[in-house]
């Protein structure tokens, strides 16, 4: 007996039996290697190929069912989900292309020129063996032993049970716990009713902009801004001001526009941190123009040194502020819970359009555990260790890009986040050089370009460079800038006997 199912590498990752068969059945369901309406092995089957109790098996199933990638019926079997539309949809002919091929609405077509345009800016930016492209939170430093532990435990409490008492908005014990720790750690003053669970802060920033914004409204965004922000609103069709930002962050202006996006404890990408005077300007604003705010805090909880910056919405009296947040951030890419803390105006609007995506809470099962490990200090442990590793990380690529390539970049100073932010200060064709010679030797960085906007913004693009560093270690981040040390060199681009020292020992 054979199934397509890769159960011994998911449980050399994870270690733990029932999670390692879910994972590698939904693997196999998501590639392909499992068809709509495929009968999955009966669990006294898949328990004696694989040496596992019937249990294990029968939890791994439940884990699927609750996602939606099987169904089962008594005395049936379990099934991939899919298989009714499959046949439903048979054809006999096939008609010609041009002519079947659906049309998309309007949005849909805004929304597949804005993607076209990121991918094609993207193409190339694989991991690379020394990758300083932002990955967020290096595996080496989250427990993940700990985490499937507390996700395992939900699990085994939750059983089938995995719709009673939870609506699309989230699980209220972590909403509760995420307002205790904003009330505590950010000064912001919330109920749990005001706090909404996303599938990460990008499904709230999307969600925001479709309630918010259409043809004939007007959003501001920063420049250079976040591409994801970007992309939903520019799928709306509302008009696009791109304000310019400097040292202290965007630089307020009398917009005639309805919503601003911004990143004011740590602008995106530049780490700049918006000014308490244009904090207060921008909250004037948006009393005059009876408008929103929407307010990215996505990495400021990575501080190294002076005080914990106050978001805007800790000064926000009228309710127009719109905090979004991410766990994404600090313990995972693959852990996708964000949150919205929504004023009471926009609560019961928001709750119907998450509804329309996610009728139930997605994830639940991760949310109850992440709601326990807050609860019980995991969480805050947790943070502690990883802001101690990486204030050393932070300090390690900053001062070894400031001694070795000093000649090459102007590294812009920040005490928090999880990149470092360098401007190119060369010409153009320099830059591209060494990008391309060291792609060559495997060491990659993010290309500051990628956030500049184009939306009649006329100012010269600037050439900048970020630099993550929270999945490195020390040693990683001595060897890569090394190499573009001595890539560098052999260019040219150093003046004089700049770059001809010895190996880097930052």
């Amino acid at each position: 007996m054979n199934f397509p199912f890769a159960y011994s590498v998911k449980l050399a990752e994870c270690g733990t039996k029932h999670l390692a068969l879910y994972l590698a059945i939904r693997e196999a369901i998501t590639e392909g290697r499992l068809a709509p309406g495929e009968k999955l092995p009966s669990t006294r089957q898949l328990a004696a190929l694989y040496e596992l109790s019937r249990g294990s098996v029968s939890l791994a199933y439940e884990m699927l069912t609750a996602e939606g990638f099987v169904q089962s019926g008594i005395g049936q079997g379990t099934f991939v989900c899919g298989w009714e539309q499959e046949t439903t949809t048979e054809r006999t002919d096939e008609p010609d292309q041009a002519e079947a091929a659906p049309k998309l609405t309007e949005w849909g077509r805004r929304l597949m020129r804005t993607r076209a345009s990121t991918v094609e800016r993207a193409e190339g930016e694989g991991i690379e063996p020394l990758s300083f492209v932002p990955e967020g939170v290096g595996s080496e430093w989250f427990p993940w032993m700990e985490w499937k532990a507390e996700v395992a435990l939900q699990w085994k409490k939750f059983g089938v049970a995995w719709k009673d008492g939870h609506s699309s908005e989230g699980s209220l014990a972590l909403r509760q716990a995420i307002s205790n720790r904003l009330r505590r750690e950010r000064g912001i003053v919330c109920d749990a009713e005001n706090i909404m669970i996303t599938s990460g802060s990008m499904q709230a920033i999307a969600l925001l902009a479709q309630l918010l914004l259409e043809k004939g409204k007007t959003a501001v965004i920063e420049s250079p801004c976040y591409t994801g922000i970007q992309r939903a609103v520019n799928a709306t069709g509302a008009m696009v001001i791109d304000e310019a930002v400097d040292d202290n962050g965007i630089i307020p202006q009398d917009w005639d526009a309805q919503l601003l996006f911004v990143t004011p404890t740590r602008q995106f990408p530049t780490g700049a941190v918006l000014s308490y005077e244009r904090r207060r300007a921008l909250l004037a604003w948006a009393s005059r123009k009876n408008a929103w705010i929407i307010e990215d805090d996505y990495d400021s909880d990575f501080r190294w040194g002076g005080r914990p910056i106050e978001p805007l919405k800790a000064l926000d009296r009228e309710g127009r502020v719109v905090y979004v947040g991410t766990f994404s951030r600090s313990m995972s890419v693959g852990v996708r819970i964000g949150y919205a803390v929504v004023p009471n105006e926009l609560i019961e609007p928001f709750i119907a359009a998450k509804n329309l995506y996610d009728p139930y809470p997605t994830g639940i099962v991760e949310q109850l555990a992440l709601a326990n490990w807050m609860s019980e200090g995991g969480y805050d442990r947790h943070m502690r260790r990883v802001r101690r590793t990486f204030g050393k990380l932070e300090n390690k690529l900053r001062s070894g890009l400031t001694r070795h390539l000093e000649g090459l970049f102007e590294v812009i100073m920040s005490d928090a986040g999880l990149h470092v932010y360098a401007k190119w200060k060369k010409n153009a064709d320099d830059y591209a050089r060494l990008v391309r010679e060291c792609e060559k030797k495997g060491v990659t960085w993010r290309d500051g370009a990628r956030y500049d906007t184009c939306q009649g913004n006329t100012s010269v693009p600037r050439l900048s460079a970020l630099f993550g560093f929270a999945h490195l270690d020390e040693g990683r981040i001595e060897a890569g800038i090394e190499l573009i040390r001595q890539t560098a060199y052999a260019l040219g681009l150093f003046d004089s006997n700049q770059g001809q020292g010895g190996t880097v020992h930052a």
